[in-house]
């Protein structure tokens, strides 16, 4: 089971609004959209099938969630006595974490109706190199849990 498309864009656009306004964009809000849907079937899972480490609707390592709690701690406080363990059950800070993933990129998001653009930043991100995800599969999985860019 999956989350309700236009109530999580509602709580994803709400926490990182209130995480920093100027996160907040629509491209950014669509990017973490997508990052669910592609990691988690859009909150299907909550741990990383085959018993890997990831975790959360967003599929985050512990080490990559730990990396991201230092290097931002400093601005965002409230995330000093955060684990990675906490993805799971904690949609806020989860949601917080994957905005967090994409803000050390020099270049910016693509625009929210640019769904290759996002797929491409996502993989060259989120995903990296090294990770199975194709662009191809976050368009599909984009349109089949979020539906229509924009």
């Amino acid at each position: 089971m999956s989350f309700d498309p236009k109530q999580f864009r509602k709580v994803v656009d709400a926490v990182i609004y209130g995480l920093d306004p100027s996160l907040a964009t629509p491209g950014a809000v669509n990017l973490v959209l997508g990052t669910c849907a592609q990691e988690s079937k859009f909150g299907t899972y909550l741990r990383q099938l085959g018993g890997g480490p990831a975790l959360g609707v967003f599929q985050m390592e512990p080490e990559t969630f730990d990396w991201l709690r230092e290097t931002y701690r400093v601005k965002w406080p409230e995330l000093s006595d955060r684990h990675a363990i906490e993805l799971v059950w904690d949609l806020r800070l989860a949601i917080i974490m994957c905005r967090l993933r994409y803000l050390p990129d020099s270049k910016p998001i693509p625009a929210a109706d640019d769904l290759p653009g996002l797929a491409r930043y996502y993989k060259r991100i989120y995903n990296t190199h090294l990770g199975a995800a194709t662009p191809e599969q976050f368009v599909d999985n984009y349109k089949r849990y979020v539906g229509v860019a924009g």
